[in-house]
């Protein structure tokens, strides 16, 4: 199984921007690997759309999209229309193609045993409903998966994206509910003689164990 700080499982596969080596198509940057059970599903068409229209959210981040379905690229092809036509969008980025489940099977999204797309229904492939964020550095930084009739909250991973910049650049961590520019938590590990250095500013602390603070560089 894999696990948060696992280096993500390296593939190639086809797209509807062409065939990729994963983290080649990484390189320097963060990645969103979002999956569905199927083309032509009416929660996924919805998925792919709020995505197109935040797709900008994410450039700003140094992060780009990827969506990957059992499909054919061929029908992902023809889905795009869909989306675009329902959603008001255009879809800029690429739709991996996972005929064999390879992929799926490999991020431990199906069961190893199950084989073949062709005849599947979405509801077969159900558990194929997951969000990953992998870092520069292919390493799995989250992992999210959705049951099959609830739309994915999108916003709370440009949120959780948005932490997990902030505290890899500075020694805070981010506390409930967390969006950018609220106050943060001076992590443990930071001594207080080390705080007083990071954050001159000061903070408050209604324990010894909780020291809240101004959001660095906010």
């Amino acid at each position: 199984m894999l696990r948060i700080n696992d280096t993500a499982p390296n593939f190639t596969a086809n797209t509807t921007h062409g065939k990729i080596d994963f983290h080649q198509w990484i390189g320097d940057q963060w990645a969103i690997l979002f999956s569905h059970p199927k083309d032509f599903t009416p929660v996924c068409t919805t998925e792919l759309g709020y995505m197109a229209r935040i797709e900008p959210e994410f450039t700003k981040r140094n992060a780009k999209l990827i969506a990957l379905s059992v499909d054919p690229v061929e029908d992902h092809t023809r889905w795009i229309g869909d989306i675009e036509e329902t959603q008001s969008c255009k879809v800029n980025y690429p739709i991996i193609g996972d005929t064999d489940l390879a992929i799926s099977k490999l991020y431990n999204m199906l069961p190893a045993e199950e084989v073949a797309s062709d005849g599947r229904t979405a509801t077969t492939n159900q558990t194929v409903r997951s969000v990953f964020i992998v870092g520069p550095d292919k390493k799995i930084k989250l992992m999210l998966t959705y049951p099959m009739t609830t739309g994915r909250n999108f916003d709370e991973v440009l949120r959780v994206l948005d932490s997990m910049q902030l505290t890899a650049k500075h020694r805070v961590a981010t506390p409930a509910n967390w969006k950018h520019g609220e106050d943060v938590i001076i992590a443990g590990s930071v001594s207080d003689d080390d705080a007083k250095k990071l954050f001159p500013q000061g903070w408050k602390s209604p324990r010894p164990y909780l020291r809240v603070t101004k959001q660095p560089g906010s």
